[in-house]
């Protein structure tokens, strides 16, 4: 079943706004050995920078889990786009690790709320048979970063310097931020009959069985690929030796598939369930992890590796958050996928810390370590489907006796 226009209107709109957080997150990873050489950081502590932002995150999600319901999701999403675009700016500004890890610190407060915010609204204003559909439309904003504003980014850095790029990321973010003020409706539904206090929401969130399965299949889901994410630009280019100025187009290609093969895997959720997407996209991750990083053999060349990487991620992405947003009651919604939006930037820190752990850098540039980094990354990434597997079952049953009351549905414009 097709989207209703007012549901595609809105659901464009949001993937805008993803658009603009996912890459402003994304961007500094490809961009690390750039502005690592002219700011002096080595390039296995690129996975610090990606991980302040993802700590910084955590953390506001988790205060976001405290108050994010209490307001209309309009104005709270208005007001973390602005925070967003201002950190986003002075990162172009820094100086050298210092100053670009606290602006990434500040990036990833407000990014976090604006996820979790943009995927309580498609949840508030599209009926759940066709939420994977919604999802693949959001979550194919990942790859629009790839196909679009990575290598966008990448040409913008040779061209005019690491900075630029920043910038660029800020001065879109402030149009989205005015696009969601204009255009998307008030957002007060979930106001309505709300009982208990902050602290009685967060024990009843961390109370249900479902929440845990949810929760859980975040935290390994994020921490097997940004083991990965923040290295992959060093390794092809300082170990398989891949030129520089073909890297915009490496990711090109992956997010050109991944665009598509995201709103496939949506209609294949709403078609035959989450698990079954899950579990074919962890089988093609494990492989392409493998192939690239552990026995870089190169029967398959980076050029298809690394794109079979993006493309598996994304589809399991999809299947992850369209289960995911049917996990919570109206009212409760926003509090949890801040809760899930913080282990999620918590898992992909920790998993950034890791990898910038176990690897180190040889003279050369080369990163040391990456087989067992990536093999770990593998051991981590199995449990995944069965989670999602168990999920999907906990949902088929009954509600939570607990469950928040829900006001009557109303259209997406409040009538």
């Amino acid at each position: 079943m097709a989207l209703t226009a007012p549901e595609r209107r809105i659901v464009l709109l949001i993937a805008g706004v993803q658009f603009v957080a996912i890459l402003d997150f994304m961007m500094v990873v490809p961009l690390g050995p750039d502005f690592a050489a002219v700011l002096g950081i080595p390039a296995a502590h690129i996975g610090w920078i990606g991980g302040a932002y993802s700590l910084a995150a955590c953390l506001s999600g988790l205060a976001g889990t405290f108050y994010l319901d209490r307001f209309d999701r309009r104005r709270a999403m208005a007001w973390a786009l602005a925070g967003l675009v201002a950190a986003t700016a002075l990162g172009g500004l820094a100086v050298d690790l210092p100053t670009l890890i606290a602006a990434r610190l500040a990036a990833g407060a407000f990014g976090g709320p604006a996820m979790a915010l943009a995927v309580a609204v498609i949840a508030d204003n599209v009926a759940p048979e066709r939420r994977g559909q919604a999802m693949g439309m959001v979550m194919g904003s990942f790859s629009l970063s790839a196909v679009l504003g990575i290598p966008i980014g990448l040409e913008l850095a040779r061209l005019g310097g690491w900075s630029l790029p920043f910038f660029a990321v800020a001065g879109l973010g402030l149009a989205v931020a005015l696009a969601v003020v204009l255009i998307l409706p008030p957002q007060r539904r979930h106001l309505g009959d709300q009982t208990g206090t902050w602290l009685a929401l967060f024990a009843l969130l961390l109370g249900r069985r479902r929440n845990w399965l949810a929760y859980l299949m975040i935290l390994l889901n994020m921490i097997q690929i940004f083991m990965i994410v923040p290295n992959i630009s060093a390794f092809v280019q300082f170990n398989l030796g891949f030129p520089r100025p073909q890297l915009g187009l490496l990711y090109l290609i992956g997010g050109t598939i991944s665009f598509f093969t995201m709103r496939a895997a949506g209609r294949l959720v709403d078609r035959f369930g989450a698990a079954p997407v899950s579990l074919g996209a962890t089988i093609g991750l494990s492989g392409a992890i493998w192939g690239c990083y552990v026995s870089p053999v190169l029967v398959l060349p980076v050029m298809a590796l690394v794109p079979v990487f993006m493309v598996c991620n994304s589809a399991r992405l999809v299947a992850n958050t369209a289960t995911i947003s049917k996990v919570p009651g109206l009212q409760e919604r926003a509090g949890f996928m801040a809760l899930a939006t913080a282990l999620q930037n918590a898992a992909a820190s920790a998993g950034a810390f890791l990898s910038a752990v176990i690897l180190d850098t040889a003279p050369d540039g080369r990163l040391i370590a990456m087989p067992e980094n990536a093999m770990a990354a593998i051991a981590v990434g199995v449990a995944v489907p069965v989670l999602m597997a168990l999920l999907e079952r906990e949902l088929r049953g009954p509600p939570p006796q607990d469950a928040l009351p829900c006001p009557a549905l109303t259209a997406p414009d409040g009538h």
